[in-house]
């Protein structure tokens, strides 16, 4: 029925001793692929979703390109209102045997009420979201009349936002950097006369303190409060200015320089958040910490902090490269090719662009040692954002997560990790034992900077114990990409037994089949129609649960074989997984949602939940459906047709998930029509996706989805080459792509047949590599060995 990843990750990792992490050996991308990777525009933004979004990992901006007015909506990750609350229900697991009777006999309403007044908490008492730190404002004297030649551009090889005007015979320009290394926001503002640069500076956000000193800075202190309470992050930031030429004063609250060649402007700001234990704020000076990276980088020229932040970029950007070939609409500007593929146009420069945008924007929200990307990246120019900005852990930031490994930027996956960890420590293990009475840790649909992991809301989308068991998945994949045995021994080992320890407390027998069942919980976020017509959400066994639970259990039993550990909690494990109720076809040929053949309340409903085994998961597989016994492979394109056939994949992160589902099935037409879908309906002017309305999961699933469709290694072990090519895409190349077992792939095809293609060994581990009908099994490599795959495969 379900593949077997067990046997073929522990055949991809046997003898794997080194770390990998974010090694780099293999084909170098060109650096012609980088040149032109711009997002350009030949008016300024007018609304936030024009803007163009610059970050370290952990300070974020959006610039405007304004003429006479600059705006630079300022974000830094920490920045929350909010704080860590007790849990909202205990003791909920001793109600858990009458739910489960009432769902087992059928009795869905009465079992809902009891989880909706037993199970599921009330909502916070204080309101938590990510916030906007505020904005620079910038407001420029300049020469009389219109500007000419306007500009505004990301390139997104330099990391850099540039506007750039003529006016009155100057020709004005302005750069806008984040520098990681630095941990700065960087403008540099320059003419090409002397003297006609002439501005003040503000900085300005509700409810903070700014003050401008002498020595040509402004200072900002403030508190992110929850509905002017003092409940939230205190942080502090700064501002510098370094004028050549002119004469910088202080102007109230601003800062005023006059008839300078060019300035540069250093913004930095700190917070007293403390990631591993929020509730437990940093006992130091914002203010100090902020002028401490300030000082750093006293007496430095712009040159040569660019220079750092931009080589430190393209360290990690350059890994990967995705060309069509010559772009022939390279001089139109973004939005008005956005608007010829609304229209239907087939724009394959615009594609290749969007590809990099997502790992630009994953590079910009996650850095180590930085927060996890939230639902907008650190982009958010809002006090309190849609569904604040939170992690959304039953799909959203999941989905950040799916380009990291494959496009080479593993290191970005590590704020992902660490959110995991310490949302274990903060909230998992305790929701687990208060909660449930169990071992081990879980969390619900979503999360927070502040690290709760107990659940509220109704049950359509809040009774769902899956989340951190989900997540740990991705610890998992990580391993399979790099051999890391110190990161599976100290990070993923203890996670994967946390989920499973939870699961094997939580599972019961079906009183039907004997077979072990979860719930109650719901089918992210849909309901069923019940035999009596009502409509539900809450039930036992349902299939997304099992998938996810199998998953668990199997990648701990990998982990604890290949770590050499077996103990009584793997023993259990073992016996548990092979007592587990499995997911079922129904009568008419479609992956059944539920336990049982219930119809769906929403059939077009934008969660897919029932195919988490086709992906991002490796249980409904081609070789499975070869293997034998029910084809869930089969199964899961006809539950995909019926889901898209009645409405789905109406928001932006929807329609990314369905481009990596039909490339898993092997469907590049149905891929690449999904994609279009994606730009023509959900992207917004500066290409943020949109759900309705701005998340940022549909970038990063969608950059995903398109490396899905040139490379695949979940099945069987097998490095499978350009599996959902388009014939649209008649001619190109990829390069730097990453497989699991270690290897980095690159590839390049013309007239829709590949041409050339390279695989370096980056771990020593046999290869078996398939190109179309053409398939090789465990070529024997050695560590740095580059693989000619025409020779291999003999074409």
């Amino acid at each position: 029925m379900l593949s077997n990843p067990l046997r073929l990750v522990v055949s991809l990792a046997v003898g794997v001793v080194a770390s990998c992490f974010g090694c780099r050996a293999g084909v170098a991308a060109a650096a012609a692929d980088f040149r032109g990777l711009e997002l350009w525009y030949r008016q300024p933004a007018k609304e936030w979703t024009e803007a163009l979004p610059v970050g370290n990992g952990r300070l974020g901006a959006m610039v405007f390109g304004g003429v006479a007015a600059e705006t630079i909506q300022l974000n830094e990750d920490t920045i929350w209102c909010g704080r860590p609350e007790a849990l909202n229900r205990t003791a909920a697991g001793k109600q858990l045997p009458q739910i489960r009777a009432l769902l087992f006999a059928g009795k869905f309403a009465a079992a809902e009420k009891l989880v909706q007044d037993e199970v599921i908490g009330p909502q916070p008492q204080v309101g938590r979201s990510h916030q906007t730190l505020g904005e620079l404002k910038l407001a420029f004297t300049l020469p009389a009349g219109e500007p000419t030649a306007y500009r505004r551009a990301l390139d997104l090889d330099s990391a850099t936002a540039t506007t750039e005007f003529t006016l009155g015979g100057v020709t004005y320009r302005r750069e806008v950097l984040a520098s990681a290394p630095d941990r700065l926001l960087v403008v540099r503002l320059t003419a090409s006369k002397p003297g006609q640069i002439d501005f003040t500076a503000a900085l300005q956000r509700d409810d903070v303190t700014v003050t401008a000193r002498p020595d040509g800075s402004l200072e900002m202190v403030g508190q992110a409060l929850t509905d002017h309470r003092g409940d939230g992050v205190k942080f502090a930031g700064v501002l510098r200015v370094v004028p050549e030429g002119g004469t910088l004063t202080v102007e109230g609250n601003t800062l005023a320089l006059r008839g300078a060649d060019a300035a540069t402007l250093l913004f930095a700001v700190r917070s007293d958040y403390n990631a591993p234990m929020p509730a437990v704020p940093l006992a130091r000076s914002n203010l100090a910490a902020a002028q401490t990276d300030l000082a750093a980088v006293a007496g430095q020229s712009f040159a040569t902090l660019a220079e750092r932040a931009r080589a430190d970029h393209r360290r990690l950007f350059r890994r990967a490269a995705l060309s069509f070939g010559d772009d022939p609409l390279a001089a139109l500007p973004t939005d008005e090719r956005l608007r010829r593929a609304q229209a239907g146009a087939e724009d394959l420069g615009l594609l290749a662009l969007h590809f990099q945008y997502g790992r630009y924007l994953l590079l910009g929200s996650s850095r180590p040692g930085d927060l996890a990307a939230n639902l907008q990246g650190i982009w958010n120019g809002a006090m309190y954002a849609p569904w604040s900005a939170d992690y959304h852990i039953n799909i959203n930031i999941q989905m950040n997560y799916w380009p990291a490994e494959v496009t080479g930027l593993g290191e970005c996956h590590e704020p992902f990790f660490a959110l995991i960890e310490n949302l274990a420590a903060n909230g998992g293990r305790l929701a687990a034992q208060e909660i449930y009475g169990a071992r081990g840790a879980v969390a619900h649909y979503t999360t927070d900077a502040w690290l709760g992991a107990s659940t509220d809301g109704q049950p359509v989308w809040a009774m769902w114990p899956m989340g951190f068991a989900w997540s740990t998945r991705h610890f998992w994949e990580h391993y399979l990409y790099t051999g890391d045995r110190d990161f599976l021994a100290r990070r993923a080992y203890p996670v994967l037994r946390d989920a499973a320890l939870f699961f094997l407390d939580w599972l019961v027998p079906d009183p039907r089949t004997g077979r072990l069942v979860s719930g109650p919980s719901a089918s992210p976020e849909n309901e069923f129609i019940a035999p009596d017509g009502s409509h539900h959400s809450v039930s036992m066994g349902n299939s997304m649960d099992q998938q996810i639970v199998w998953e668990t259990f199997t990648n701990f039993l990998a982990a604890a074989r290949e770590l050499g550990i077996a103990d009584e909690t793997v023993a259990a494990v073992d016996t548990a997984r092979a007592k587990l109720a499995l997911p079922q076809i129904a009568t008419d040929g479609r992956v059944m949602e539920w336990a049982q053949e219930f119809g769906e309340f929403y059939p077009g409903h934008r969660h897919i939940s029932h195919l988490y085994g086709l992906h991002p998961s490796a249980q409904f597989t081609r070789s499975s459906a070869a293997a034998g016994g029910q084809d869930f492979f089969a199964a899961a394109r006809k539950t995909l047709e019926f889901r898209l056939a009645h409405g789905g994949g109406h928001t932006g992160w929807s329609r990314a998930w369905i481009v990596n589902m039909w490339a898993r099935l092997g469907d590049s037409g149905n891929a690449r029509a999904d994609l279009q879908a994606l730009l023509a309906h959900s992207t917004l002017p500066n290409l943020f996706d949109n759900h309705p309305p701005f998340q940022i999961d549909g970038n990063f699933g969608a950059t995903a989805g398109i490396a899905e469709m040139l490379l695949q290694s979940h099945d069987a072990g097998i490095v499978d080459l350009l599996p959902a090519l388009p014939a649209e895409w008649r001619t190109g190349h990829v390069t730097g792509l990453r497989a699991r077992g270690g290897f980095e792939v690159s590839l390049w095809w013309r007239d829709g047949r590949l041409e050339r293609g390279e695989i370096v060994s980056l771990l020593g581990q046999p290869l078996t590599v398939r190109y179309g009908d053409k398939l090789v099994r465990d070529l024997p490599t050695t560590r740095g060995q580059m693989i000619d795959v025409m020779k291999a495969l003999g074409l």
